[in-house]
């Protein structure tokens, strides 16, 4: 179980604080709750404790890890998948994994997707948002800026 002021993941929504543990009745069950507060763009998602784990929380990965992970953005392989349908569902399953080299190969192959043909609106968003979660979970372990993150992804993802 996390306690408050732990730095922790969720797989589709990025890294945040537990601002705190709440009892809520939702459907008539009274269950606990971790709020989360993430800092980039200012939400606050709320938990269940129990089932947790199964959602994919865990915690930010250590400076050393992502230190490592920055580093091999630049030698990331993506696969060139032209059904628009299949690559979206691939590309939903990488997200959903929680694995944050998975998100920065999903970042990766939208932005030169991007590049070299534009995206689709779908495509659009599912780039905003896996770039949310890779910067936010960046943010916290390394310590740094939001705006130094994001220039950091995009020279190594470019």
């Amino acid at each position: 179980m996390f306690q408050v002021g732990d730095k922790i993941v969720h797989p589709m929504h990025g890294a945040g604080v537990v601002d705190s543990i709440v009892s809520k009745k939702v459907n008539g069950v009274v269950r606990e709750y971790y709020i989360l507060k993430i800092p980039v763009g200012g939400m606050l998602v709320m938990i269940p404790t129990e089932n947790s784990r199964e959602i994919g929380v865990r915690p930010v990965m250590d400076k050393e890890k992502t230190d490592r992970l920055l580093e091999a953005m630049p030698g990331i392989q993506v696969e060139n998948v032209q059904n628009w349908n299949q690559r979206y569902r691939e590309n939903m399953m990488r997200i959903k994994s929680g694995d944050l080299m998975e998100v920065a190969r999903v970042v990766k192959s939208l932005m030169m997707r991007d590049g070299a043909r534009g995206l689709s609106t779908g495509e659009r968003k599912m780039l905003h948002s896996a770039k949310q979660i890779l910067i936010s979970e960046l943010v916290l372990s390394q310590n740094a800026s939001y705006e130094d993150m994001e220039a950091r992804i995009n020279t190594a993802l470019s």
